[in-house]
């Protein structure tokens, strides 16, 4: 009898130990799922392509919870000189000489054009870029428009990044004065 006890209480013990081992297991897979814990950004990336339909950068865009970062990387000889309106735009489409397959703003809201109209701003709009003399672009702009879910940009026809030839003055509708497009990304 004095040899089962202790052999029982060591066998207490392990299945114990086991029991801990496994709650603290599963404690880990818990925390991974708690919606209070930050889930990693939603990446997208897709090639920007000029009017001639040639590739000249890469837009990448991370949607976390609050904001959606966009990084525009445009090769030299991309774009011409100075600042350049961009805008989303409400269709996935690029295939036309022009660009206005990718018809207007993204605009759910119908608020006027303009990050600093005081009617404004729609969910298109987005601060200017510049490109170097050598018409290399290395940007980075944020948005409150989601990349999925109500609203976002990869809803059923996708939408496009454009961006235009001049700058947007950000109050003048219906484009801020930004003139022709000039290049494209599709966002599906």
């Amino acid at each position: 009898m004095t040899r089962t006890l202790p052999l029982l209480a060591l066998l207490g013990t392990l299945a114990a130990a086991g029991a801990q081992a496994q709650d603290a297991k599963d404690a880990g897979k818990d925390a991974a799922k708690d919606p209070a814990k930050p889930a990693a950004p939603e990446t997208y990336q897709s090639p920007i392509k000029n009017a001639k339909g040639e590739p000249i950068g890469t837009m990448t865009i991370r949607d976390g919870a609050n904001t959606l970062v966009l990084r525009l990387a445009i090769q030299p000889g991309g774009l011409p000189p100075g600042w350049h309106g961009i805008h989303f735009h409400a269709v996935g489409d690029c295939s036309d000489p022009k660009l206005m397959n990718s018809k207007a703003h993204v605009n759910h809201d119908q608020s006027k054009h303009g990050l600093l109209n005081p009617e404004g701003p729609d969910e298109g709009d987005l601060p200017n870029v510049y490109a170097a003399a050598d018409g290399s672009v290395n940007a980075e702009v944020s948005s409150e428009t989601p990349l999925t879910g109500e609203g976002g940009l990869k809803d059923a026809d996708g939408s496009a990044l454009i961006i235009h030839a001049n700058e947007d003055d950000h109050s003048s509708q219906p484009i801020g004065g930004a003139g022709d497009r000039i290049a494209c990304a599709v966002i599906k």
